[in-house]
């Protein structure tokens, strides 16, 4: 854990509960040990979403699509969610969690490589939210970069590897190095783009909050 779990737990004590719907769909994600976002960075996500206000929004990694039911609960009316998902297991029952949510209008889901799908998409999007598999993530940004908006923010989740990006490859168990200097090397071209402002927030499992700049 990067931030200390009493102070944690106590930041998520004060939350107030969603909809019925999207607080059944996120038990029912953690029963089955479905990766969904945090609960801090589901109030990050909140008040992002409220300053923005994004009309397009294009998310990377559905899983149950838990997080983009409740992005489509804070985005302007008349907003729009793309959102790709790649594990067969999965896709099924996000379109159903969509349904049940009243939310098949407002949010489409594409099946497939991610990479692959993006390729085919057309921009620009206000908001890009990637959370799929970590060791991608670099791979991504070259098409992140040509469907993000000038002024467009992406939202990168999960960036600090329970604390482990900090430690050398070799402290990392062997099957994860590819992923640490995969996701380390992500974080320096994110940092260091010539057309993004970065901040890196160790938030959740980390956030990397990149804004796509309208004066280059």
């Amino acid at each position: 854990m990067i931030v200390d779990e009493r102070m944690v737990t106590y930041i998520r004590s004060l939350e107030v509960p969603e909809s019925a719907v999207i607080e059944a769909i996120e038990q029912e994600a953690l029963r089955d040990r479905v990766p969904i976002i945090r609960k801090e960075m589901q109030s990050f996500l909140k008040v992002l979403l409220m300053i923005k206000r994004p009309m397009r929004i294009l998310e990377v990694g559905a899983a149950v699509g838990f997080s983009s039911i409740l992005m489509s609960e804070y985005m302007p009316e008349g907003g729009h969610i793309t959102t790709i998902e790649n594990y067969d297991k999965r896709i099924p029952i996000a379109r159903a969690n969509f349904k049940r949510a009243g939310k098949e209008e407002q949010i489409d889901l594409i099946e497939g490589d991610a990479l692959e799908v993006m390729h085919g998409l057309e921009g620009p999007y206000d908001l890009i939210f990637v959370d799929a598999a970590k060791g991608q993530y670099i791979h991504y940004l070259p098409e992140v970069m040509r469907l993000l908006g000038s002024d467009g923010v992406l939202v990168s989740d999960n960036v600090l590897q329970e604390g482990d990006i900090i430690e050398s490859r070799f402290a990392v168990e062997r099957r994860n190095r590819t992923i640490h200097s995969r996701m380390r090397e992500y974080l320096y071209e994110l940092k260091h783009h010539d057309q993004l402002q970065t901040s890196i927030i160790p938030l959740g499992d980390g956030v990397a909050l990149s804004v796509k700049r309208s004066d280059i």
